[in-house]
């Protein structure tokens, strides 16, 4: 299933698009997409039901505005350096295990949202990155297969990042990845069950119509299922959780100088095969 939210930012309904590309109202079946609604086999089976019979009611898509596919987001857990590509393009050692950093719920936007670039900010990046998201509560699972069966699908993310508060302005690099709009999701959910190997997906981002990044999560140093695996042994992950799991060589970073970082003006679009795209324009804090 390709689950989503509709609705104005705070006031977004739950929807899905189906097979036909139509989208349909869930409001009359369950409350909202989060964590809540994933930990519960039997309503996932009556929204399966619902849209099998065709019972679900047509929402108009036009000019509605697409949410984050996931409300009530309880943590966002990022890898970082997880691609061999993009580690050779930094010129970094590929690391022995995952590379850890939190993003705030909060930074969360749709797809086509605006965003922001922060005051004084002089290199805003751009990373497409498979977000992973939660379904089942996870605690120091014994193997990478325990670790792909405690999830519930998959979405697109936009690890915006500034690298000069990430880098060069000491300690963690955090306050380079929570600026305020940095993590836009979606535009949907896919449910596992629809994306049978999470290590053959291609991912691609452009920024004001150029090719960036153009990879595949085959690059992964850690794939999904060790990835969650691995968290489960320092945090418990909890239905509704998020991972961003790294991303692949292309980014300004990465580039010769000068690099060229985002500005306000700029337009990226970027997407995830099977898991939809997202076009944000960036302004000015």
């Amino acid at each position: 299933m390709k689950l989503l939210r509709v609705g104005t930012a705070g006031a977004e309904r739950p929807a899905l698009l189906d097979a036909d590309g139509t989208l349909r109202d869930l409001s009359g079946v369950v409350p909202d997409i989060d964590g809540a609604l994933l930990a519960d086999d039997a309503a996932l089976d009556r929204v399966r039901a619902a849209a099998g019979a065709g019972e679900l009611p047509v929402l108009d898509a036009t000019g509605l505005r697409i949410g984050p596919p996931l409300g009530r987001i309880g943590k966002i857990v990022c890898i970082g350096l997880n691609y061999h590509d993009h580690a050779r393009e930094t010129g970094a050692e590929p690391p022995a295990e995952p590379v850890l950093f939190m993003k705030a719920p909060d930074t969360v936007v749709g797809p086509n949202d605006t965003v922001l670039v922060p005051r004084a900010s002089r290199k805003t990046d751009w990373e497409v990155e498979l977000a992973v998201v939660i379904g089942r509560t996870a605690r120091y699972l014994g193997s990478a297969e325990e670790g792909l069966a405690h999830v519930a699908g998959y979405a697109v993310a936009h690890d915006v990042s500034e690298r000069e508060f990430q880098i060069e302005r000491g300690g963690t690099w955090d306050k380079g990845k929570n600026c305020e709009t940095f993590n836009p999701l979606g535009p949907w959910l896919v449910t596992a069950d629809e994306v049978p190997d999470p290590q053959r997906l291609s991912l691609r981002l452009w920024v004001n119509g150029e090719l960036k990044q153009d990879g595949t999560t085959a690059e992964q140093i850690f794939p999904v299922g060790e990835v969650v695996r691995y968290l489960s042994q320092f945090m418990t992950l909890y239905p509704g959780d998020v991972i961003n799991t790294g991303t692949p060589a292309g980014v300004a970073l990465g580039a010769p100088e000068p690099k060229p970082f985002l500005r306000a003006g700029d337009v990226v679009e970027l997407e995830i095969e099977g898991l939809g795209r997202q076009r944000q324009e960036f302004k000015s804090a």
